[in-house]
């Protein structure tokens, strides 16, 4: 353990840690742990190569902005140099981000703008597009321009590759990887081309990207899907890209990866990104189909620290259809905090008002029912707390029985579904019981939520 002179100091040179409880077939699973760089990802490596080398050409000096479109990690790893080097730093992000990234980002110091994320390379509102937009009409703005910029893979090439190789004494047989701005694959596949021939590389791709189809099958598609997963996969080939030397890949499904990288928690202790899930599945899949024993290195490529809100939240997981529920066929199938498995974000009659804004911030609710034991009273939102305390602050010391509202609907678990929207048109959310038996809400998003679930699953 030694001690460093800066936090730059700390990026590369991550542990590599076998894969001891997952089914790897007859192989030798390794994680290359990228999370472990001090800005949490393999991004940090490019970061600082692609700022350095821009310094020694000349064409930046302490003072300057830097711009750049990024899908978050990128981003936190320039930001973490731009940082300690004395450079503004302008970040183009696309608004599907998990807010923990823009949450790290702007605290580093970075200016977020955000852009749209349901349009290609090309539009104006494209991340890249837009980055290179305002660094143009930006004064003395250098973009770094990852997708493009030959210091990426440079990074991969002097760095990941090599560490790799080393660390398992040179016996690799196959590298599973990512691919956003093609850095890694580009430094690999230079990499192993010289120094390592045999060693295969297996490209991990997001269902919905163009680019598992042209390894496969030489195909360069224009049609592009969409995917949750953040970080990797692609609508177009960046210019610095080199798949020469790869020679299969998987496409792996939002749930796949998602049930992959939180297995990969449960079972190894490993807290990767979602992308993660997606090399981590696609490395099993090329273990499983081995007919031989091999040693595969796959990378952890970014802390899950910054998908909490997201992959780790269980309710995200269920609203968005990722983690499946029991079906009754009724009313029931739309309560997504059910009360009596304990999920239900409750008040108590003489709790205060500042009691119940706080809850509402911390668990991103407008309206909590009022329970006395296990009977509900009334139900209290943002605007019963409101009409109280507008004209009085002082009133946030008032109980949450003087503001709830106590005059109540019920539904049955049997009510049509079309009963919903005249409750909800008035203002309100619909109160579910069974045999007199409060069983949760059903809000608006509740029932969006569901109605996306069905139109998914036909």
């Amino acid at each position: 353990m030694q001690v460093v002179n800066s936090v730059l100091d700390l990026i590369g040179r991550t542990p590599m840690v076998k894969v001891n409880h997952l089914d790897t077939g007859l192989c030798h699973l390794y994680l290359k742990l990228e999370n472990m760089n001090p800005g949490g990802s393999i991004k940090d490596r490019i970061g600082m190569s692609m700022i350095d080398e821009a310094e020694k050409a000349g064409h930046i000096k302490p003072g300057d902005t830097l711009v750049e479109g990024t899908a978050g990690n990128t981003g936190i790893g320039l930001a973490l140099v731009a940082a300690q080097k004395g450079y503004k730093l302008i970040l183009v992000i696309p608004d599907k981000m998990s807010k923990e990234k823009i949450f790290n980002l702007k605290a580093m110091g970075a200016e977020i703008v955000l852009t749209r994320s349901d349009v290609a390379k090309g539009h104006p509102q494209y991340y890249q597009d837009l980055a290179a937009t305002i660094a143009e009409q930006t004064p003395g703005a250098y973009f770094i321009n990852q997708f493009a910029n030959p210091n990426n893979p440079k990074a991969h090439y002097q760095t990941t590759a090599p560490e790799i190789f080393e660390q398992l004494d040179g016996d690799v047989d196959a590298i599973v990887f990512g691919v956003g701005s093609s850095g890694t694959v580009t430094g690999l596949s230079q990499y192993v081309k010289e120094h390592h021939p045999e060693t295969e590389l297996i490209l991990a791709d997001p269902v919905g990207s163009i680019l598992a189809e042209y390894i496969n099958e030489g195909n360069l598609s224009e049609d592009s899907g969409s995917w949750k997963v953040e970080g990797i996969g692609e609508d177009f080939l960046p210019s610095i890209s080199d798949f020469s030397h790869v020679t299969k890949a998987y496409a792996i499904s939002d749930a796949e990866s998602f049930a992959a990288g939180r297995e990969l928690l449960c079972k190894e202790g490993i807290l990767g990104g979602s992308s993660t899930g997606t090399l981590i599945q696609s490395a099993l899949n090329y273990c499983q189909e081995a007919t031989e024993p091999k040693n595969v290195v796959v990378f952890v490529c970014d802390t899950g620290n910054k998908y909490l809100s997201k992959m780790y939240n269980d309710y995200w997981m269920m609203d968005n259809g990722y983690i499946q529920t029991e079906q009754h066929g009724d009313l029931r199938d739309l309560i997504s905090r059910p009360y009596q498995s304990n999920d239900t974000i409750v008040m108590r009659p003489s709790e205060n008002l500042a009691t119940v804004y706080q809850r509402m911030k911390l668990y991103d609710v407008s309206q909590m029912p009022v329970m006395d034991g296990d009977v509900i009273v009334g139900i209290i939102d943002e605007s019963d707390v409101l009409m109280k305390v507008f004209e009085n602050a002082d009133a946030f010391d008032d109980t949450v029985e003087s503001a709830m509202t106590s005059n109540l609907e019920f539904l049955s678990i049997d009510t049509p579904l079309e009963k919903l929207m005249p409750i909800f048109d008035d203002g309100k959310v619909a109160i579910v019981k069974d045999n007199n038996q409060f069983l949760g809400l059903i809000t608006r998003i509740d029932l969006l939520n569901y109605l996306r679930r069905v139109d998914v699953n036909q």
